[in-house]
């Protein structure tokens, strides 16, 4: 038992043989002390208290700290108590010892990631498969296209035409990346906080020309939603892999549901019900359709790459696996409901923004972006197409660009002609010193001299934020490039 202000007021033998504490010893104490260091710094003893008296309970489970010194892992219940004048008058605090419960369940999940990645070993043909035939498909049509803009009796319309081409398979290309290294959950992400209705309403027109005229959509969104702090751009396009996915579990038309709600913590994991989820602030947004509905024994199935029920040639299978990824790399989760005949609910979940996160305003034109003083970059990149390449489109612009092709080269073009220089761009992946090691080095003997890192693939060391360097992701347009330079 606690008083109001949570110090240890009764103690029975159950504490005693778990807490190792004697009644004279405990009696008197504040209840924080059952906590680790680190709990106790963010202030995790006051925010149970506080969860109970507005929810009338806190439930939790966590590393707990015996007289000993030693840790157990511990189901925490924690229940107000009043007087019959309604005056709260303490706390009844139940400890359950669980830890051996807990080695289980790590060597349950243990065992799951084994199996998982078996699964994910097993898919490698399939992903291989499916990049090779879309990437072929995509490069005919840039390779195409390229050779019919050298014709030189080509009409301007058509020239136009090629190019635009040209620029939508491109991104069609680097699309199929994103939504592979989302699905690994190394897409490098650029969070923001938004608002999770207005986004939805702005997609409303592209979501109902998705579905097309056969299928009513439903938006219930309330006005009390939390902000939202994730990628905007990767969250749009997971509601619309969303919304293809029920389209295409209506061909005969029905009815799309679109809600959201606020949530204090993420659901369990399949097949443990009985396990609380991570507490914290999400939203959770439901997109439910009135379709065909998933056979159960696909169900674990859905969201691996390329994996798809649909017929041949109607889906690539990489539509789930990108939402999957977004809402595991955002720190969420997203779960799915079916049944045979009555349709699928997929519940995404998202953290929610504070005070830390501030909203995100940019009033930047185009016109603004394209129209930068020269600068003097130093591109350090070892793949020469990209780097000829890179040079040349912004050397037309009018910027002053020196290429080399590694990390050594850069470093001794520094050495030598450092006030030349006002911005380093390097690729990260490189032989020899990588592009993290450069900008450190860059860092220490030039710490005035700004360093933008650059990779195609990024692993969790490659985004920004890990480093401490900005990060411009690849492929990169002329906008992208102009817009790190200003």
């Amino acid at each position: 038992m606690l008083d109001p202000n949570g110090y240890v007021i009764d103690w029975n033998s159950g504490a005693v043989l778990i807490k190792g504490y004697s009644s004279d010893e405990i009696i008197g104490r504040h209840f924080s002390c059952f906590y680790t260091q680190e709990d106790r710094e963010l202030g995790e003893p006051e925010r149970g208290l506080a969860i109970a008296l507005q929810h009338n309970t806190f439930q939790n489970e966590g590393w707990r700290v015996r007289k000993d010194g030693s840790h157990f892992w511990a189901s925490i219940v924690i229940d107000p108590i009043y007087n019959e004048t309604g005056k709260l008058i303490g706390f009844a605090k139940v400890t359950r010892d669980i830890t051996e419960r807990k080695r289980t369940q790590d060597e349950v999940d243990r065992q799951r990631d084994i199996l998982s990645h078996a699964q994910k070993l097993e898919a490698i043909g399939r992903i291989t498969g499916g990049v090779a035939h879309d990437f072929n498909n995509f490069l005919t049509i840039i390779r195409s296209a390229a050779d019919l803009l050298g014709m030189h009796s080509l009409p301007a319309e058509k020239r136009s035409r090629y190019v635009e081409i040209i620029i939508e398979t491109a991104g069609r290309a680097a699309l199929l990346t994103q939504q592979l290294l989302a699905f690994a959950r190394e897409q490098p992400l650029h969070p923001k906080v938004f608002d999770i209705a207005s986004r939805i309403h702005g997609l409303k027109h592209v979501i109902e020309m998705t579905l097309g005229a056969s299928v009513n959509i439903n938006i219930g969104l309330p006005a009390d939603l939390w902000a939202v702090h994730a990628d905007a751009s990767q969250f749009d396009t997971a509601i619309l892999n969303l919304v293809i996915n029920a389209r295409d579990a209506m061909p005969a038309g029905g009815t799309l549901q679109v809600g959201a709600r606020n949530a204090t913590s993420l659901p369990p994991l399949r097949g443990h019900t009985d396990v609380v989820g991570t507490l914290g602030r999400f939203i959770a947004v439901t997109i439910g359709d009135t379709g065909s509905g998933i056979e159960p024994s696909l169900i674990e199935q859905i969201f691996e790459p390329f994996f798809t029920t649909k017929e041949i040639n109607k889906g690539t299978g990489l539509g789930l696996s990108q939402v999957y990824g977004f809402a595991k790399q955002s720190g969420g989760e997203v779960i799915v409901e079916s049944q045979l005949g009555s349709g699928t609910t997929f519940t995404l979940f998202l953290p929610c923004a504070t005070a830390q996160h501030p909203p995100s305003v940019s009033n930047t034109t185009v016109d603004e972006r394209r129209n930068v003083q020269p600068s003097n970059v130093l591109l350090v990149e070892d793949n020469e197409l990209v780097g000829a390449f890179a040079q040349s489109m912004l050397t037309d612009v009018g910027h002053n660009v020196t290429w080399v092709v590694n990390g050594e080269a850069a470093l001794a073009m520094l050495a030598a002609r450092r006030a030349n220089f006002n911005l380093v761009l390097s690729d990260i992946l490189m032989p020899g010193i990588n592009g993290i090691e450069l900008g450190k080095e860059i860092r220490r003997r030039w710490p005035d001299l700004r360093v933008v890192l650059s990779s195609g693939y990024s692993p969790a060391l490659a985004q920004e934020g890990d480093h401490g360097f900005e990060f411009l992701q690849k492929p990169y347009t002329l906008d992208h490039l102009l817009a790190i330079i200003r």
